[in-house]
């Protein structure tokens, strides 16, 4: 059984952090390291939650990944070439904190640091995902160059865990190719379990056996395998499903990982002060993201924004210490100096990332400009042509809206998405649709809004998104009516407050719907109709 103490300071660690306006992992992160203050040490159990999260976060960024993100020159170019130059601008500072006598770099030769110049050139899978999922944001432009270039360093991760061990995988592993035609069978079973625990425990099966046991078995790094299977099953519709039926569970194994790494060792002052020191290295490592991605068509907004949701040092970095304490190429202490670097620049990055959208636009006009006409299609101006309402969000309740705006009133509609998969989709099933991402600042500039707009609604899926786009709309003072939905009640007063001419609650215009259709059906008539 877990320790009730983690669960308590988790709970409160999480709790006092979004107290403050931080992400909860903050806390967590915290907690693991008060724990260990307190005498407490990680136990198999949560290391084995930890692992479990992990294993599933990564299935469910295959789900949601499509696997030609991976083949854009910015991602697996921009991974490549900052993999290099971060490596090396690592290996000189670091050979040069030796020359000026750091005593944990005294018998480290020129092997050893480029052994953790590679470690520190990651940055965390774990974090930024969960940092662009809190925000909605891993469909955005700038969401999915972040994750195509983790999983470049993942793939890296595992050619260097592979060739550390001096072990090649098994000749056995060559069959694993056998799971692509086996993919398309395992989509239609996923069609047949609907959305209740079946679904989830088959997800489970996929994730931990199919993926990560499997691989395990002929010598590939396990999470890889459930990273994969993760992608065989993304064409799938219900794969979207699968991560929203799964998405909670993940969450909470997750808090695991982050108390272990607080947990991992027993830092003394002098390893807080080397680990600081690595931290302060860290935006040179930014500065070096953000000069790679302008080497590539795309948007300040979008390489500004991958650059810092990946300014931190990464879980991948004691994984790399770990062996190299085994080999004895490093002692002990390294363990947790960098244990103590992740942490601290985990809670500076949350932090960061919290403000990101406020540091471009201060940033902006420092930045170069960019010709429109070199950039991705999806970052050029969009126009909504002879559109009468615009709906801001297209997953399920906005193809509603959209659908009976256009079929019972007639109206010219026009919706946005930031999943690109979703707007080819619905492009192919006859929606008027444009990629756009409304919680991007410059979306707005680029919208060229046409004066026969007479109506908004704002149906995106995150309550901030929604309100970033209302204020938007009123800055540049919309004149059509704007309509909001909602899923909380406590969200109603900030839009309506915001300005939005109605706003709708999910559940309660649901159950409005249901009754009027039920009464209807039973002849009944309602109280105003029979007063009438």
């Amino acid at each position: 059984m877990i320790e009730p103490a983690f669960l308590v300071a988790a709970f409160i660690g999480g709790f006092i952090a979004s107290a403050v306006r931080l992400p909860p992992l903050v806390g967590f992160l915290a907690a693991g390291f008060a724990l260990n203050a307190l005498g407490y040490d990680r136990t198999p159990l949560l290391d084995t939650l930890s692992s479990v999260g992990v294993t599933l976060l990564l299935f469910m960024i295959g789900l949601k990944l499509d696997v030609r993100t991976l083949l854009r020159r910015d991602v697996w170019g921009g991974a490549t070439l900052h993999m290099l130059g971060s490596t090396t601008l690592m290996v000189a500072l670091l050979g040069l904190l030796k020359a000026l006598g750091l005593g944990l770099l005294s018998d480290a030769g020129w092997q050893v640091l480029a052994m953790l110049g590679f470690a520190l050139s990651f940055s965390s899978t774990v974090f930024v995902v969960k940092v662009l999922e809190k925000r909605s944001e891993t469909q955005t432009a700038y969401g999915r160059l972040a994750i195509g270039v983790l999983i470049m360093q993942d793939i890296f991760a595992v050619i260097f865990i592979t060739a550390s061990g001096g072990e090649l995988p098994s000749p056995w592993a060559v069959l694993l190719l056998l799971l692509i035609p086996v993919a398309p069978l395992l989509r239609r079973l996923l069609d047949t379990l609907g959305h209740g625990e079946m679904q989830m425990l088959f997800g489970m099966l996929l994730a931990l056996v199919l993926g990560y046991a499997l691989f395990e078995s002929v010598g590939i790094k396990g999470d890889l395998g459930s990273l994969i299977i993760g992608l065989l099953l993304a064409p799938h519709p219900a794969a979207q499903a699968l991560a929203r039926a799964m998405f909670n569970l993940k969450e909470l194994l997750l808090v695991g990982f982050f108390l272990s790494i607080g947990l991992t060792a027993m830092p003394t002052w002098h390893h807080l002060a080397i680990a600081l020191l690595l931290v302060t290295i860290l935006p040179l490592k930014s500065l070096l993201y953000q000069l790679v991605f302008m080497r590539f068509p795309m948007r300040n907004r979008t390489a500004l924004l991958a650059t810092l949701s990946l300014s931190n040092y990464s879980e991948f970095g004691l994984i790399v210490g770990a062996i190299a304490v085994a080999s004895g190429w490093l002692s002990d202490e390294w363990l947790v100096v960098l244990s103590l670097a992740v942490a601290v620049s985990f809670a500076g990055s949350a932090m960061l990332n919290s403000v990101s959208e406020g540091i471009y636009r201060r940033l902006e006009p420092l930045l170069p400009a960019r010709d429109p006409s070199r950039l991705a299609p999806s970052d050029r101006p969009i126009e909504v042509g002879d559109a009468e309402a615009v709906v801001l969000g297209m997953g399920r309740i906005g193809r509603s809206v959209y659908r009976r705006l256009h079929k019972e009133y007639g109206l010219r509609v026009l919706g946005i998405d930031s999943n690109p998969q979703s707007v080819a989709t619905l492009r192919q099933r006859g929606f008027n649709v444009r990629e756009g991402d409304a919680v991007d600042s410059d979306f707005w500039d680029k919208l060229l809004m046409s004066p026969n707009v007479h109506m908004v609604v704002l149906a995106m899926p995150h309550h901030a998104g929604n309100l970033f786009a209302l204020k938007q709309l009123r800055s540049r003072r919309f004149q059509g009516r704007i309509s909001a939905v909602v899923e909380f009640p406590e969200e109603i007063e900030p839009i309506r407050e915001l300005g939005a001419h109605a706003v709708f609650h999910v559940y309660d215009e649901a159950g409005r719907a249901l009754a009027d259709s039920a009464a209807e059906e039973a002849g009944i008539a309602s109280v105003s109709q029979q007063l009438g």
